[in-house]
């Protein structure tokens, strides 16, 4: 063979090879790089969060009920009281001295009871006396009734013994009404007596209303006075009417906002785990106990009826969590943060929520038959006014030896922090199309595909979702 057909052979069989080179990288510049996970079964949680600050069920301010300085306090700030326990006294000079001067006036009104008692005792002696004194008399003119009749004794005698017993019943009537009398005595001095006792119970009260006094187990949250001022009455949360704010620490509440798009998922007595930014690293749990129906601002927390402005802001509703625990280093209005399981299902089938996407299933058919294409006489602009999306997700499939994409529809469940639930469409195993987003975005059925499941690609697939 002459060197001039050698040299015409190796032409062609380069000319040949770069036909084939190039006709692969052009085949291979047309297959889109996707990231792909396969479908699997875990347990899922659903959790709405919500952020707030601790607050005790119960809490009051314990204000002024006397007028007048502050003399004593006995409690600061953090300190726990027991029910009962003297918090304050205010001065109290006046209170005794009105206490005083009852008392006495209570002694002076006994000693006038007793007095009246002792004349009501003569009285009865008396009273006494004059019935046997007439009881006498009687006899005494029974027998001169008979002497007379007889004519042994004069009219004179007579008429004399008929007076004496006239006198003695007299005598008799008079002394029985100084008795009512005494008696009646004795019952104004004690209803005196008793009107006394009462004063002195308003008395005392006005006494005992210069000494505060803890009216639960509780923690001091604010003491705003100091010993020296004055305290008034009768100006709720006015400055010098509140001696301390007190708050009952056996049941601890942490008051959150749920966002409105998340607050119709939450129940009462659903489990919560609360986090507190000043105690890193531990949790409480605890129950929800109430769900508010108002929605609040996000930027004022003014509740919406209470605004008088229309605004289109997002909105956040309170719910309240009740701790189940005792919790000793908790105070009143640290920062909180509130995990809500609203649902659970154990072994479910789940998908990354990016996987998700919403077409039309007409359309994907059609781009089905034509490998990710559709036909010149059906254009995207043809089918947009009859299009109606329903969604599923892009699950991988091998034809022959490519390997290329089908929509499918799925329904849905529970949602979790980065899975869904699948109820229907796929079963544990499919491998599912999960990024990137911008490819997602423009994916279609039929499309032609390569996995690139590379640490890069999924990190820059989860940037973009």
């Amino acid at each position: 063979m002459s060197k001039r057909k050698i040299l015409i052979l190796v032409a062609i069989v380069v000319v040949l090879a770069a036909v084939i080179v190039g006709s692969v990288m052009h085949s291979r510049s047309n297959v889109t790089k996707v990231t792909t996970t396969k479908i699997s079964r875990q347990d899922l949680v659903s959790v709405v969060s919500g952020t707030g600050q601790i607050k005790p069920k119960t809490y009051v301010n314990v204000g002024a009920t006397a007028f007048g300085r502050i003399t004593h306090l006995y409690v600061k700030e953090g300190d726990h009281v027991a029910a009962g326990q003297v918090l304050a006294t205010l001065e109290s000079v006046q209170p005794q001295a009105t206490v005083a001067a009852q008392n006495a006036t209570i002694s002076s009104q006994k000693t006038d009871v007793n007095s009246y008692l002792a004349a009501e005792k003569t009285a009865e002696a008396n009273v006494t006396q004059a019935v046997a004194d007439l009881q006498q008399k009687r006899f005494d003119i029974e027998r001169y009734e008979k002497l007379y009749d007889q004519k042994l004794v004069s009219k004179q005698d007579y008429d004399s013994r008929k007076a004496a017993y006239d006198v003695s019943a007299a005598t008799l009537q008079q002394r029985q009404a100084a008795v009512a009398q005494s008696k009646a005595q004795t019952a104004s001095a004690l209803g005196h007596v008793d009107q006394a006792v009462a004063s002195q119970r308003a008395n005392f009260d006005a006494l005992d209303k210069t000494i505060s006094r803890a009216p639960f187990n509780g923690l001091v949250t604010n003491v705003p006075v100091r010993e020296g001022e004055t305290m008034v009455t009768g100006i709720q949360n006015a400055q010098g009417s509140t001696l301390m704010t007190l708050a009952d620490m056996s049941v601890i509440t942490a008051e959150v906002k749920v966002d409105e798009t998340d607050v119709v998922n939450v129940k009462l007595n659903q489990q919560v785990e609360v986090t507190v930014d000043a105690l890193p690293g531990k949790s409480f749990k605890g129950h929800v106990t109430e769900v508010g129906d108002q929605a609040l601002l996000r930027t004022t927390g003014i509740a919406t009826s209470q605004s008088t402005t229309g605004t289109e802001e997002a909105k956040d509703f309170k719910v309240v969590v009740t701790l189940d625990e005792d919790a000793p280093a908790l105070r009143p209005g640290l920062s909180a943060t509130a995990k809500i399981t609203t649902a659970r299902v154990p072994n479910a089938l789940t998908l990354p929520i990016q996987a998700l996407v919403q077409r039309d299933q007409a359309l994907e058919d059609t781009y089905m038959k034509n490998s990710g294409k559709l036909p010149s006489s059906n254009g995207p602009s043809a089918a947009k006014g009859k299009s109606k999306t329903i969604q599923g997700v892009y699950v991988l499939t091998a034809q022959k030896n490519d390997l290329r994409v089908h929509f499918v529809p799925v329904t849905t469940g529970i949602t979790g922090a980065t899975e869904i639930e699948v109820t229907s469409g796929l079963n544990s195993g499919d491998e599912v199309i999960t990024g990137r987003f911008k490819i997602l975005r423009t994916l279609h059925s039929g499309t032609r595909v390569k996995r690139d499941n590379s640490i890069e690609s999924a990190t820059a697939a989860e940037s973009e979702s």
